[in-house]
């Protein structure tokens, strides 16, 4: 006998209740949005049955069109429909009488679990459709500055005139960025530059340029031990090709053939090691010059001179180069190379075409009356050879470090250029001391060529026993900062280590010790840059007689930092998926400038009300390799892979509604 089953019984279906299952063949999303009437929100419109009461109107009049299925209680919910709605029937449906009930419906929209994304770790107020990314000055300089009064000539002194500066009040602020935003062409206005930049060093009233930037270090001579090279034994430390001769060593590097001139009418010209020529050869009226250092180079910076020292020397100013020792050569990140590592240092000159004694008149603040623009010519004066491996990034003394000729005991100290600092390939920061070309040139020297020395040894040398030095910043003459490929930043204080060296004979100096050491970043730090504003009092005002602290970093994690030495951490600005490559400061955009995700240069702000943000100035076609800016103006240079040296201005209005970078 089979077991009979209990018969089944129908359960209340809470969907049936509430009226969901009319739609069961209809497609929609799997959660019913409810509509409760009871809610109590004032922002719900009324029904139209409200609106019909209020009128007075009769809804048995009116109420032909209803349904029956429209006699339901007011305190029942109404179901949102899930399908779209559609247009409104224009003739009306008569189905019965009733209370007049109306169906809301929606359109479904797709959610996202996380919500809007944002890559910074912080939350910046939105600015308006109206904004504009205005620099503003980090502090108030005090007294006049120095202006030009005509257009400056590159080999004479310029004529300038003592005006107000650039934070007098905030009328002129507005102004000159207005008028500086105007500027579309290569180069700077020079009817509106000025020094805007800061050192502590200055001395009395700062309207004057031997003020702002007086000479330092003058008691660092050119040490004893260094000689002059021919051209065999120099050439183990100059740059090489790739391909190796039949007895084994490597061959000088092949000229590089390259097309000058304006498109359509170019020239060809094959350009050697050591050589260099004008581009007003190909191109009129054009002031640039083109030169081969024979490898690729990743250090350059050009020798700041004092006004007594330009003139001095017949305004012939100097660039250090730092080539590769071959093309082929990749140096490898946190890989030091051990000592001796020939490698060498170039400097290049750019003088003018005319005889100085000619041109006496024209030092005098009087123009060049000559027919044709005096573009100078440009040669490789010294080439410096050294044992540190070839140099990852050079930089000179920001202030002019000269010393005058002197004969100590029976040696014969030649003029010091100025104190040159890098990084090189064995892991080690070094400053050297750069002796004058024409004080060790021999009377039998032909200039065509350049003159090789060599230097064993440099003032001062620092080395890290877990890590290798990478990128370097001078924030005056005495501070200066070193990024390492571990991620940690080192300050040092090298100003008081150089004031002991009073000696030819004195050793290297290597047992400096930095006075910071932060660990900011999570990979190598590629890019440095200090903000140089003086820190305030405890009444807001500047203090100039004392160090910057805020530093500016950037590495192959992708992160921009700015960093309070005084704090012991660094402050996420910016983050992207790329190396750092570059990153310069300037004072008329009052912020580090640097590098965004596909190769975008973007300017950011230092200041309190603007801090964070920044907006975008220039996309070159490849990877930023370099940017550059001025003290004088807003120009800025940016050297990218793609070949190209691209200028721009810092100031450039941008128009309303524009991307502003937060």
């Amino acid at each position: 006998m089979s077991r009979a089953l209990r018969p089944r019984k129908s359960q209340p279906s809470y969907a049936s209740l509430a009226g969901i299952g009319n739609d069961n063949n209809e497609a929609g999303p799997s959660t019913i949005s409810l509509d409760d009437n009871s809610s109590g929100s004032d922002f719900t419109p009324e029904t139209e049955t409200k609106s019909r009461k209020s009128r007075g109107v009769d809804e048995k009049d009116e109420g032909d069109g209803l349904s029956d299925e429209d006699d339901e209680p007011p305190e029942k919910l109404q179901i949102l429909s899930s399908k779209p709605s559609g247009p409104k029937p224009k003739g009306r449906v008569r189905k019965g009488k009733g209370p007049v009930s109306v169906v809301k419906s929606t359109v479904s929209k797709p959610t996202t679990l996380s919500g809007s994304f944002r890559r910074q770790m912080y939350v910046l107020p939105t600015p308006s459709v109206h904004h504009r990314h205005r620099a503003v000055p980090l502090y108030s300089v005090p007294g006049r500055v120095e202006r030009l009064v005509s257009r400056p000539s590159l080999f004479s002194n310029p004529e300038v005139v003592l005006t107000n500066n650039f934070t007098m009040n905030a009328t002129i602020i507005d102004r000159l960025n207005k008028a500086w935003g105007y500027n579309v062409g290569p180069g700077p206005i020079w009817e509106l530059i000025e020094d805007r930049a800061w050192f502590k060093e200055a001395q009395g009233l700062m309207e004057n340029e031997r003020n702002r930037r007086p000479k330092v270090h003058e008691n660092v001579f050119v040490p004893k031990g260094w000689s002059i090279l021919n051209v065999e034994e120099a050439s183990m430390y100059l740059p090489t090709d790739d391909v190796t001769t039949e007895e084994g060593n490597f061959r000088p590097p092949p000229e590089i053939p390259c097309s000058f001139g304006p498109f359509g009418s170019q020239t060809a010209r094959a350009t050697g090691m050591f050589t260099a020529f004008k581009m007003a050869d190909f191109i009129p009226n054009s002031s640039a010059h083109v030169f081969n250092a024979g490898a690729p180079a990743w250090g350059i910076d050009w020798c700041p001179l004092h006004p007594d020292t330009r003139e001095e020397n017949g305004h012939t100013y100097y660039l250090a180069v730092g080539p590769l020792p071959s093309p082929s050569h990749s140096p490898e990140i946190g890989i030091r190379v051990h000592r001796p590592s020939r490698a060498c240092i170039q400097i290049w000159s750019l003088s003018s075409d005319v005889d100085p004694a000619s041109t006496s008149r024209g030092r005098k603040g009087k123009a060049n009356t000559a027919s044709e623009p005096d573009t100078g010519t440009m040669r490789c004066e010294l080439v410096i050879c050294i044992d540190s491996g070839p140099a990852y990034e050079l930089k000179w003394c920001p202030l002019p470090s000269p010393c005058l000729q002197t004969v100590i005991g029976e040696h014969h100290t030649p003029r010091k250029l100025g104190l040159l600092s890098g990084t090189f390939e064995d892991g080690s920061f070094v400053i050297f001391a750069i002796p004058d070309p024409k004080d060790i040139a021999p009377p039998e020297h032909d200039r065509t060529g350049p003159l090789y020395i060599r230097l064993p040894e440099p003032v001062l040398r620092i080395e890290m026993e877990e890590t290798c030095c990478w990128s370097i910043d001078w924030a005056n003459s005495e501070v200066v900062a070193i990024g390492m490929t571990n991620g940690s930043i080192g300050v040092y204080d090298v100003g008081s280590a150089l004031k002991q060296v009073d000696d030819i004979s004195s050793l290297p100096i290597t047992d400096l010790l930095p006075t910071h050491y932060l660990n900011i970043h999570q990979a190598a730090i590629r890019a440095l840059a200090w903000i140089r504003a003086p820190t305030n009092d405890s009444l807001g005002e500047p203090r100039f007689d004392e160090d910057p602290i805020v530093l500016g970093s950037g590495g192959s994690d992708g992160v921009v930092c700015l960093t309070n030495v005084r704090s012991g951490h660094g402050s996420v600005m910016n983050r992207t998926r790329d190396v750092i490559n570059s990153m310069s400061y300037s004072p008329y955009g009052g912020g580090p400038v640097t590098v965004d995700h596909d190769d975008v240069v973007k300017a950011y702000s230092a200041s309190p009300k603007m801090l964070g943000r920044g907006h975008m100035l220039v996309e070159p076609s490849g990877p930023v390799w370099s940017i550059s800016s001025s003290d004088f103006h807003p120009q800025l240079a940016v050297g990218a892979a793609d070949g190209t040296c691209t200028t721009t201005n810092l100031l450039r209005s941008t128009r309303r509604g524009g991307s502003v970078v937060r």
